[in-house]
């Protein structure tokens, strides 16, 4: 069997299990986010309130305005069209960062690029974090790319980094963190570029939505009810495992420590990454903390410890490993893919009585607070800035920008004048 023959048949073979699985194995979200998405946003069109609406159990839309007036094309669309429309922008986010991770590991260890893209793939596809946010129609994976976008962007030495990362901190607060990064690591301009987008797109949405805008900031921002239980299983943070400690009256001190303690280590380690020009490792790190310090950090959101997967992979390359600390890390990777793969934090869903019941139900925790210490930074060689490549992104970027604001301000304009005064 030739070489290509035999790739052939490895990727469908891994296809096959990983559909089977995925078939099998009870866990399919039923599309319970994009319904919350589709349903506030028609009410909010039709001139409903925003934040009024909720489903039949209580959970209503959580999202900054701006948010909502991004996802008014769904107030155009039915339900099934919805659907389509979410996995067709989740595709294309997929594309984008597995081309963006993956891509240059192809092209510095000689593989080739297809079969490596669809490997990878596959494994993607088998994490409990992707499957949920793509069975939740979630918004995750596209927040992910915005952010990576700036990484790109960054890489190249672009004055439009930052943008991205600003869109994505004004569609949900979690993002932010990553302007923390760009700040923590002297990226001035970056830095300003997504303060300024971000604070940019919440004055429009407060200009065209004042109301909404005001009841997300003094009421739906600080009501924990909207969100869920801090306890329940699928809270995958520090404060998640607190809660777990004493469901009724969690520890909010010894959550603040863990968080100071986290963020710590996190600035210490991503310092110490961009001097060693590895901005890979430091958002890799970033995304990791921003699931352990964020108060909810819902199964589905853990899709921010993807990238720190492949650093880590990266990090083991050439395959087999040569020394016994690459090995070692190897083992830690695979072990951490594995558990993230397994969807064990929801056989504790019904309890978690006992240490064995601790120690499962904060699984994925584990994880987070292993590859924040452990990943390696610096391990792989950095990539250099093309300037050819800076001048084509940057106008396309740009255009895109202006034709985006220049859609959705005539989209938001004709969806006001349906509106009930606020």
């Amino acid at each position: 069997m030739n070489v290509t023959r035999q790739r052939v048949v490895t990727v469908l073979g891994l296809a096959a299990v990983l559909a089977v699985a995925i078939a099998v194995l009870p866990g399919h979200r039923g599309w319970f986010d994009v319904g919350v998405y589709h349903g506030a946003v028609g009410n909010w069109a039709r001139g409903g309130d925003l934040y009024a609406w909720s489903t039949a159990n209580g959970y209503g839309f959580t999202y900054p305005p701006f948010a909502a007036a991004s996802m008014l094309p769904m107030a155009a669309l039915a339900w099934y069209p919805t659907i389509v429309a979410n996995l067709v922008l989740t595709a294309l986010a997929v594309a984008f960062l597995l081309h963006l991770l993956v891509e240059p590991l192809a092209r510095r260890h000689g593989w080739s690029r297809w079969y490596a893209l669809a490997l990878a793939c596959c494994l993607l596809a088998g994490l409990n974090p992707v499957r949920d946010t793509v069975s939740f129609g979630q918004v995750n994976l596209l927040l992910l790319g915005l952010v990576y976008l700036d990484l790109w962007l960054l890489e190249r030495g672009s004055r439009l980094a930052g943008v991205g990362t600003g869109l994505a901190a004004a569609v949900k607060l979690t993002p932010a963190i990553f302007i923390g990064y760009l700040l923590v690591t002297g990226r001035w301009r970056a830095a300003t570029t997504a303060i300024g987008t971000a604070v940019g797109a919440t004055m429009v949405a407060a200009v065209f939505a004042p109301n909404a805008t005001r009841t997300f900031f003094t009421e739906a921002l600080w009501d924990t009810d909207r969100v869920g239980e801090l306890a329940y299983v699928s809270n995958q943070s520090l404060l998640g495992l607190v809660a777990r400690l004493d469901p009724a009256h969690p520890d909010r001190r010894l959550w603040l420590v863990l968080v100071a303690a986290v963020l710590v280590v996190w600035a210490v380690r991503v310092r110490r990454a961009v001097h060693h020009g590895d901005d890979r490792a430091g958002f890799a790190l970033t995304g990791v903390s921003a699931c352990l310090v964020s108060p909810v950090t819902w199964v589905h959101h853990l899709v921010w410890l993807v990238p720190g997967l492949v650093v880590l992979a990266a990090s083991t390359l050439p395959w087999p490993p040569a020394d016994a600390t690459t090995r070692r890390r190897a083992r830690a990777g695979v072990a951490g893919y594995v558990v993230l793969c397994s969807g064990l934090v929801w056989v504790f869903a019904n309890g978690s009585a006992g240490p064995l019941g601790f120690v499962g139900a904060n699984a994925y925790v584990w994880v987070s607070i292993g590859m924040l210490v452990l990943l390696p930074v610096g391990a792989v060689p950095p990539r250099t800035a093309r300037p050819a490549v800076q001048c084509v992104a940057g106008g396309i970027l740009c255009s895109y920008w202006k034709t985006l604001c220049g859609s959705y301000s005539a989209l938001i304009l004709r969806s006001r004048s349906k509106l009930r005064p606020q």
